[in-house]
Order: C-alpha cells, then sequence, then structure tokens
C-alpha cells in the first residue's frame, strides 16, 4: 500500500524525506552517545572520559528545546521547507566539525570544550530540523494515512540506534580499540555529515511547502504575527491547554525511555556483569524489535482513535512494564534479550503516533512552535535522571525505585491522553489542518 497516493511528486519527496530524513537526524542525535564513547580518553584525557561523556550527552540536550523554540518560530513564520534546510546545513557542519577536531594530546581540553560546544549548537539544528520537516510531512500525508506515515518516522529513531550500535562494534573490531578511538571515530561523524548534505540535497531539489497550508497562512495573515507571539500562545495562551497536555504525556514517554533504554544499558553492565558486546547485541535486537512495533503503532492508532489508543497504552505500560522488569532484571525469568526487547516494545513504541497527534494538537501559524518545544523540553526532566533517580533509591529500592518510574510514566500518558480530544477514525478523515482547527481547547473537545 502506497504511504502517498495521488500526491504531487513535491508532496511525495515531503512524506518520504520526513521518514529518510529523521533517520539521518536520529544518526546525528546518536552519534555522540555510542561511536564517541569508545574515544573519549583520546579527546578528553585519561581521567574524564565517564564526566566528559556526560557532559557532551547534556549539551545536546540543552540544545534541542532552544532549537525547537527558535526554528518553530521560524517555521511558522517562513515555511517549512526553508527551515528545514537551513537547520540540515547546521547539523552536517557540526557533525563534520566534529570530525576534525585534534585529539587531546594536541590541544589538551580545549578538544572536548570544542566538541560540547559544536553538540550544543548542533542540538540547536537538529531539533530545527525535526521541528519543521516532520510537521510538514505531516501536512502532505493522505488524512487515512497520517497515522501510518507518522509511525515509520517515529520508527526511524530505533533503526537509527541500532544502526550506530552495529557500526560502532564492527569498526571496532575491524580496526582495533586503539585505532578506532585515534581516528576511526572520526568516520562516523563523517558519515553522518555527508548523509545530512544528501539529504541537503534532496530538500532543495524535490520538496515545497503544502499549498494548503500557505493558502491558509496568506489568507489569515497568521504566519506575520509578531516572532514571540507563536511561543506566547502555545505556553500560556489559547494552545496552553494542548501544550501541556502533550507535555505531560510526551514526559511520560521520555521516562519510560530513559528507564529500559538508557538505564538498562547500563544496569546490564553494571548489576549483571555482562561484556559490552553482549549489551550491544541485547540493545541492538531490542531497538529492531522497538521499530518494527513502532511502524505500526502510528496507523493502529488511527484505527482507535488517538484518545483510546493512548489511554490504553499507557495502562498497559504502567501494568506490565513494572513486571517485565522485575522478571529481567531482578528474578532472571526472562533472557535479557527477550526482556529487554518486550520492555522497548511495551512502552517505547507508544511514540509510533506521536508525530502525527502533536502535529494534529495546533494549527499551521503554531505548529512547528509546539511540536518542536512539546516534544523537546519534555525530555529534559526525564533525562536527568542519575541526579533524581539516586534519591528514590533509598525509599524505593534499587529495583523498586525504577519500578515507580515506569508505572509513573505509563499513567501520565494514560492520564494526558484521556485529556485529550477523542480523534476517531471519521475525525482524522481529513488533512492535518482541518482536525487541528476543530477545538484549539483538549478538554473543550472531549
Amino acid at each position: 500500500m502506497s504511504l502517498v497516493p495521488g500526491l504531487p511528486p513535491t508532496g511525495r519527496a515531503a512524506v518520504r524525506a520526513g521518514v529518510v530524513g529523521n533517520y539521518v537526524d536520529q544518526i546525528n542525535i546518536f552519534l555522540p552517545v555510542v561511536a564517541l564513547a569508545p574515544a573519549l580518553v583520546t579527546l578528553a584525557g585519561p581521567h574524564a572520559g565517564v564526566t566528559a561523556g556526560a557532559i557532551v550527552i547534556v549539551a545536546t540536550l540543552l540544545g534541542r528545546p532552544i532549537g525547537s523554540m527558535v526554528f518553530g518560530r521560524i517555521s511558522d513564520r517562513i515555511g517549512r521547507t526553508r527551515t528545514t534546510k537551513v537547520a540540515i546545513a547546521g547539523t552536517a557542519v557540526c557533525s563534520l566539525a566534529i570530525a576534525a577536531v585534534p585529539t587531546h594530546e594536541s590541544i589538551g581540553a580545549a578538544a572536548i570544550a570544542t566538541i560540547v560546544l559544536l553538540r550544543f549548537v548542533g542540538g540547536i539544528f537538529l531539533a530545527g530540523e525535526y521541528t519543521s520537516a516532520i510537521p510538514l510531512a505531516m501536512e502532505w500525508s493522505a488524512p487515512r494515512r497520517r497515522g501510518m506515515v507518522s509511525g515509520l518516522i517515529m520508527s526511524m529513531a530505533p533503526w537509527a540506534q541500532s544502526s550506530i550500535a552495529f557500526a560502532t562494534a564492527g569498526l571496532v573490531a575491524l580496526l582495533g580499540p586503539h585505532a578506532y578511538a585515534e581516528w576511526g571515530w572520526r568516520l562516523a561523524f563523517v558519515a553522518g555529515g555527508l548523509a545530512s548534505l544528501a539529504l541537503l540535497r534532496y530538500y532543495s531539489t524535490r520538496v515545497g511547502d503544502a499549498p494548503q497550508v500557505v493558502r491558509r497562512t496568506e489568507t489569515t495573515g497568521e504566519g506575520s504575527a509578531p516572532a514571540t507571539l507563536g511561543l506566547r500562545a502555545v505556553l500560556r495562551g489559547v494552545y496552553a491547554p494542548a501544550f501541556w497536555q502533550m507535555f505531560g504525556l510526551m514526559s511520560g514517554l521520555w521516562l519510560m525511555t530513559n528507564m529500559v533504554v538508557i538505564l538498562a544499558t547500563g544496569r546490564l553492565s553494571a548489576d549483571h556483569d555482562l561484556a559490552g558486546s553482549e549489551v550491544a547485541v541485547i540493545m541492538g535486537v531490542a531497538a529492531i524489535a522497538q521499530a518494527v512495533v513502532m511502524s505500526g503503532t502510528g496507523h493502529w492508532s488511527s484505527l482507535l482513535g488517538r484518545r483510546r489508543f493512548f489511554i490504553g497504552w499507557g495502562v498497559a505500560a504502567a501494568l506490565l512494564a513494572p513486571a517485565l522488569w522485575f522478571a529481567t532484571m531482578t528474578a532472571g525469568v526472562l533472557p535479557f534479550v527477550v526482556g529487554i526487547a518486550l520492555l522497548q516494545v511495551i512502552t517505547v513504541c507508544g511514540y509510533g503516533p506521536v508525530g502525527a497527534y502533536l502535529c494534529e494538537r495546533f494549527p499551521a501559524h503554531v505548529r512547528a512552535t509546539g511540536y518542536g518545544t512539546a516534544y523537546s523540553l519534555s525530555i529534559v526532566g526525564p533525562a536527568l535522571w542519575p541526579w533524581w533517580l539516586p534519591a528514590l533509591e533509598p525509599v524505593l529500592g534499587h529495583d523498586g525505585s525504577v519500578v515507580v518510574v515506569l508505572a509513573l510514566g505509563g499513567l501520565l500518558v494514560a492520564g494526558c491522553g484521556a485529556l485529550g480530544p477523542r480523534l476517531d477514525p471519521t475525525d482524522l478523515d481529513r488533512d492535518v489542518e482541518s482536525v487541528s482547527r476543530q477545538l484549539p481547547d483538549p478538554v473543550a473537545s472531549r
């Protein structure tokens, strides 16, 4: 079944670029987490590896909400395609610049400081990319296939994660740990930068904005609103109920993701003494399982209705994820490769409809602002778990604290999903702009 029936070439290109582009985007997001880790001693010195890695990740994390707010408003004012091209170009430059950073032996602490700065700036451009490109793909998507396209776009994150994990393991095996740490890691960043440049060429020659959105903006004059109006309206104005509902739902998804992907990776090594290669295989298999299921959950939400999907998925995650964690990490009932895969499927695959649902909650003149800000700002609190999770352990226990966070994440998804509009199949059988104009207040539309 075609994802782009009846669309002009520009529209087909925009939808395809949304899927492939998010894969490239996620490659660049995961590069410092995976590909840079074996080389941190070379770049940060022999005594700063773990700390330096955390700082690099935090720098990217802090850049993403800023980028979503800045580029979201630009996208709502001047158009998705132009904004996406600027963001892609910035992402490519940052990745290629990181590949050229000298070692710690050559320039000392300036090496890791330069990488941190480039990752902060890169985080801004990365957020600008998905903040513009995904709403563009949703605006072009046929109504009955919008959820399906969303699922495919969101599934690119686990595909990218597994790709980098296996590519890094392959390069380390091929070159050896020493050569990889010295120069081999640069190949991954060069590949990421070149992929972004290829994507930029595609957007420049084949992709354009959806005409119905352009006409609506030109007719209402909303695209000419003051630069601060969009963000203010989203955070505190008429669209604030939709934003905070989505912020809560996304916070629940991010809480579960951090537990079953990032924390679980460390626990397999620290608590169960698994070798790095074993952990890589387990997480790689889990990412593939996650990607396969997630690619279908977007369409499933179109068949069930968005509200019904998120309530059901959140309740299932709140009940099943804690049990799966205990069965896998404590009781040893499930093999790690099976348990981690099931954990990620029952929690992270709830992202499938997010690309469509976020766009359906905001009209065109604030869509990119609302989408990017709700998606990126909600990640900050959950991603700081290394600081707040240890505070829960004395009260709830080593695994009990994780179980409580997983249950809370699922309940947030279910509760905030219940606050949103019904959006049943009959409601969704219209273009995204018509759906978003239904009612801006999520409570009033129940």
